[in-house]
């Protein structure tokens, strides 16, 4: 019952989040051949500065299939909606609404209510991670390239274990306030500052939440970013037990 109520919670979320992640993913595969039309008049263009540098450095990666699709798919595209689906899976629950009451009724303890209802969140998102990532090894013979399924499965894993840590935060806040729209914003401020920080930085990004959730590590060198992965989970876990803690002691 209990996970079946947070299905329901959570479902459209999810759903939705779903569905404009596979379309980004199909998009970026399907606009490949279009994009290697119009390489040859990038050379052409004199950008100075950082912004100059970015665009020298999309031509010479959408050069090669592998690297667009790093490029544009892991590192922009699912990374950026990927970060809002995992914020919005966090957000609320049984924490806020007219079913808080009815919930914290039920004879289970908090502890296994916020398990619960953690554990169906983290499943969802580690469904919206996967499934857009593996669609574009499957789509990529429709154009006539190949891309690794190895590969595509450790793009997953890394935006899966680096957005767990936004969705635990969420989960935190959500803990902490009896509102939708606190921890919904203040997550989502907190994400897009350390997205600027690593841009301001450049050093900074690979070791930065982003950086993990990209796999530019593995992109670069074919090295699993363990540390990084590592410490998402870490630092998801202890979130989410935080949250555990300050539920557990709330006076509804």
């Amino acid at each position: 019952m209990l996970w079946y109520k947070a299905w329901l919670e959570t479902r459209w979320r999810f759903l939705i989040g779903l569905a404009i992640m596979i379309c980004s993913a199909a998009g970026v595969v399907f606009t490949y051949p279009k994009v290697q039309e119009l390489l040859p008049s990038i050379p052409t263009l004199d950008v100075g500065g950082e912004l100059g540098r970015r665009i020298r450095e999309a031509a010479l990666l959408a050069r090669e299939y592998r690297g667009f699709v790093w490029s544009q798919a892991f590192r922009q595209n699912l990374a950026q909606i990927g970060t809002l689906f995992a914020v919005l899976l966090g957000t609320g629950g049984f924490y806020s609404g007219r079913a808080a009451l009815f919930t914290l009724s039920l004879p289970v303890s908090r502890g296994r209510l916020i398990a619960v209802n953690a554990g169906a969140g983290l499943a969802q998102w580690f469904a919206l991670a996967l499934i857009p990532s593996l669609l574009i090894p499957v789509l990529s013979p429709a154009i006539g390239q190949h891309y690794d399924i190895g590969s595509a499965l450790v793009h997953g894993l890394c935006l899966f274990c680096a957005g767990a840590m936004f969705f635990s935060l969420a989960v935190l806040l959500s803990s902490a306030f009896t509102d939708v729209w606190r921890p919904l914003l203040l997550t989502l401020f907190i994400a897009v500052a350390l997205a600027i920080f690593g841009a301001i930085v450049p050093a900074l990004e690979r070791v930065s939440p982003f950086g993990v959730m990209t796999g530019e590590t593995y992109f670069r060198t074919g090295t699993l970013p363990w540390r990084g992965l590592i410490g998402s989970l870490a630092v998801s876990a202890a979130l989410l037990y935080a949250a555990a803690t300050n539920f557990a002691r709330r006076d509804f």
